[in-house]
């Protein structure tokens, strides 16, 4: 029988995963190519033989993903299969009726086909959009974990931005191993806090591998998801995280939407700076969607670390890149701490940014005022850099996870916001947790 052949879409990360748990070794299907957006730098390069197996000997080169009605044609492509997060459901069904209108079928694969089973118990954090506040849910709960004297090992949802054999199975324990695997900016944000809390991280490329190797040390396994996509992994315990900033967003977002179905208990943050109507309208979407799931209520208060910093100063705020370029949030920590601790200005960025900087956003003109801090290879890393030390600004306020300054020169003063989170009521991951046997 004929191979069908297949273009994976993706953004190097689930394409990656869907390839190798579903296409790698199946006789049925020719992967003749993958597709890339949403990150730079990631098509021109190739899905390297050593990790696509032997039925590719060549290896899969990835494209750029304006290409796709160019190379259905090319290949007589039978099927594209869509695996990447974070977009609106009229985004998914409009690519869906280009890939039918060049002539091939247009496939989601769902989560049977998908996921991993662990040998041990295993939780997933999920989010119904990026930006939610997944990270400090995860470490709420390997804090948790750790303080009844059980080992977690976190499995970080893939960033593979660079050499992808070398990134097989990564594992992250100290702030050397993000130098020795040569991290961007978009990882560190990702590992460095799991890390400072005296945590394990893996992450990588094979993720059947990855958890094969987490399972040899950990006697809990956390699923620390990325976007907002549905886990790898098959969870014993799944939280799925919402965001009353963005109400509505998690009816009409793809796979978002999947996440908060798939949940056991649903955390609906940031009620401490969301309006109450929204905290009421994204609570009863997310009961109507999934009834049965338990609602636990937290806030992510803020610390600054030197208030004086921002107050009455003209301030650049720099922000998580995801959550700015398709995350589509207005604002982030830096810009409540500034408003909050009264800064005199927050300036307007674009007028000093350089190269990668100016193009992210020619791409996603409505960030407006903020400066995300994009950094998905070493020279965007230097861009970054540049367009904050060009600013004309008292100050740099530093709303992402991690501290810049210790990756970054920044030759002004800068103050670093942290969030963690804090349940509201007696509906608790605590209380979830030893719930259903975990703790």
């Amino acid at each position: 029988m004929k191979r069908k052949n297949v273009i994976i879409m993706g953004a190097a990360g689930r394409d990656f995963h869907n390839f190798n748990v579903v296409f790698r070794d199946n006789e049925d299907y020719n992967v003749v190519a993958f597709t890339a957006t949403q990150i730079p730098n990631i098509d021109g390069r190739i899905y390297p033989p050593e990790l696509a197996g032997k039925l590719y000997p060549e290896g899969i080169k990835i494209y750029d993903e304006a290409d796709l009605e160019n190379l259905i044609k090319e290949f007589n492509v039978d099927e594209v299969v869509f695996s990447y997060s974070d977009v609106p459901f009229n985004y998914v069904m409009t690519k869906a009726s280009i890939v039918n209108a060049a002539g091939a079928s247009f496939r989601l694969l769902g989560a049977a086909e998908t996921m991993i089973k662990s040998s041990k118990p295993l939780i997933a954090v999920l989010a119904v959009r990026t930006g939610c506040g997944k990270s400090q849910t995860s470490r709420k709960i390997v804090k948790l974990l750790s303080e009844a004297g059980k080992k977690v090992a976190a499995i970080r949802h893939p960033m593979p931005y660079g050499d992808l054999v070398k990134q097989k199975v990564q594992r992250f324990a100290t702030l050397d191993d993000l130098k020795k695997h040569n991290c961007t900016i978009e990882e560190i944000e990702e590992y460095e806090p799991h890390i400072a809390l005296g945590g394990i991280i893996y992450a990588g490329v094979d993720y059947e591998a990855i958890l094969r190797e987490a399972e040899k040390e950990a006697d809990v396994i956390l699923w620390d998801g990325g976007n907002n996509d549905f886990s790898f992994y098959h969870a014993d315990l799944t939280f799925t995280v919402v965001d009353p900033h963005r109400p509505g967003h998690e009816l009409t977002y793809y796979p978002g939407n999947t996440s908060l179905r798939m949940a056991d208990a649903i955390v609906v943050n940031k009620i401490d700076s969301a309006d109450k109507e929204n905290i009421l309208t994204v609570i009863k979407n997310s009961k109507k969607v999934n009834p049965n799931a338990t609602i636990i209520e937290a806030a992510s208060p803020l610390t600054v670390d030197d208030p004086s910093l921002i107050k009455g100063k003209r301030v650049l705020v720099v922000e998580d890149g995801p959550t700015l370029t398709h995350g589509g949030m207005r604002y982030g920590a830096g810009t409540v701490a500034a408003e909050k601790l009264g800064a005199k200005e927050i300036v307007d960025p674009r007028p000093f940014t350089v190269k990668s900087i100016t193009d992210t956003y020619k791409k996603y003109p409505d960030i407006g005022i903020l400066l995300p801090a994009m950094g998905y290879g070493e020279q965007q890393m230097k861009d970054l850099e540049e367009t904050i030390n060009r600013a004309d600004c008292d100050s740099v306020v530093i709303g992402t996870p991690i501290d810049l300054g210790r990756i970054l020169n920044i030759n002004k003063p800068s103050t670093r916001v942290r969030y963690e989170l804090q349940e509201i009521g007696d509906i608790t991951l605590e209380r979830v947790l030893k719930d259903k046997g975990i703790l």
